[in-house]
């Protein structure tokens, strides 16, 4: 091998050793002190890709199942009041029975009756009141907002039908904003023709505007404009409006690939009133009077409990539904967060093991550059 002072070659390949080894430490020390066998795209592409998918699952996955963790609270407080409201039907089955009788007397059947209209009150109260975060349970807002085309009537409305005492209700026509607001008499006989006259004195599109079931919708005497109705009537008008409230709880895992794994679960929850129930009709309770009274009531409880029955027995499907997709997200969430461990966790043991291994190739390194650099010097004893 020819001498020369020009380049040190040895010492040029244990520079370039000693950086490759120096670099490898880095890393080494930077898995140990993070966990993370990836801290960037140059560690492993396509491993990042991987474990940066399965970890936006596991993020919308988690978060699903807070969702249906919600949806359950929901659905499991509408449960509860409906509970009560069975509670409140039984006893009346038995004050309507009781009344069906004629053995007792006018102050009887009067006291019957009045226990029998609180009930009704109750289960009104219920309805109105039940909540979950803010949320009514049994309708979305206190007021009800139904248009022409949307809604169907528990039973049919008539002029003369008569609107809920002290109700406000706004009518606002689409096409021009014309609006009337009407407020009902507070002993609760004001009817729909009374709307209609309101409606008539108005200005703009909304004075050729009539209240009147078609379909079991509102409509126009031109049929040319739709009419919006805001109303805080819980018994005539608002039987027109669609179903009270729904839990809708959506489910994904984060993938737009698979719609299957992102879907809404819906449970449709009934408004619930005496009206809503087929215990008053127009505004008008049920009574317990009279024997003949009293039997027909029955035979409408009866039905209202049919009623509570099924919405109770969707409700608790629902929940069932719920609670296994709560499941089955857990089990999702748990095989994701190995699976992305395996990626993207380091194995502290051969990472410390290559800690090592480094440590020493970085001291044999400098040595071996210094041994390198020391090799020239040989040089100078030929030219002494």
């Amino acid at each position: 091998m020819a001498l020369s002072i020009l380049n040190n070659i040895a010492s040029r390949t244990a520079e370039n050793a000693l950086s490759s080894t120096q670099a490898s430490l880095q890393k080494t020390l930077t898995q140990l002190s993070t966990g993370l066998k990836i801290n960037s795209g140059s560690d492993d592409a396509a491993g990042l890709s991987i474990a940066t998918g399965m970890t936006a699952n596991i993020s919308a996955l988690t978060q699903s199942q807070q969702n249906a963790s919600n949806g359950v609270g929901m659905l499991q407080t509408a449960d509860g009041a409906l509970s009560q409201v069975n509670t409140l039907l039984n006893r009346a089955v038995t004050l309507a029975t009781e009344a069906g009788t004629s053995g007792i007397t006018n102050s009887q059947s009067t006291a019957l009756d009045t226990e029998f209209q609180s009930i009704l009150s109750e289960i009104n109260q219920i309805g109105q009141t039940t909540n979950f975060n803010g949320q009514n349970v049994f309708a979305s807002a206190s007021s009800t907002t139904f248009t022409t085309s949307a809604g169907t009537a528990t039973s049919a409305l008539t002029l003369a039908s008569t609107l809920g005492a002290n109700s406000v209700t706004t009518i606002t026509d689409s096409k021009d904003g014309s609006a009337v607001t009407f407020t009902a008499k507070a002993d609760g006989t004001s009817t729909i023709a009374d709307l209609n006259t309101a409606l008539a004195a108005g200005t703009g599109d909304i004075k050729t505007a009539v209240i009147a079931v078609s379909g079991n919708n509102l409509s126009l005497t031109n049929g040319g404009d739709t009419l919006a109705v805001t109303t805080t009537d819980s018994s005539s008008l608002s039987s027109l409006q669609s179903p009270g409230a729904s839990s809708q709880v959506f489910i994904s895992d984060s993938s737009t690939a698979n719609s299957a794994q992102n879907t809404e679960i819906t449970t449709t929850i009934d408004p619930l009133s005496a009206t809503q129930l087929g215990l008053s009709t127009a505004g008008t309770n049920l009574d317990l009077s009279n024997a003949g009274d009293a039997q027909t009531a029955l035979t409408a409880i009866n039905a209202a409990i049919n009623q509570v029955s099924a919405q109770r027995g969707q409700i608790g499907a629902s929940v069932n539904r719920l609670t296994a997709a709560t499941n089955n997200m857990s089990n999702e969430v748990t095989n994701l967060q190995s699976a992305a461990n395996n990626i993207q966790n380091a194995d502290i043991g051969t990472t410390v093991a290559n800690m090592t291994q480094y440590n020493v190739l970085q001291s044999t390194g400098m040595a071996a550059l210094q041994q390198a650099n020391q090799a020239q010097q040989a040089v100078l004893k030929l030219v002494q």
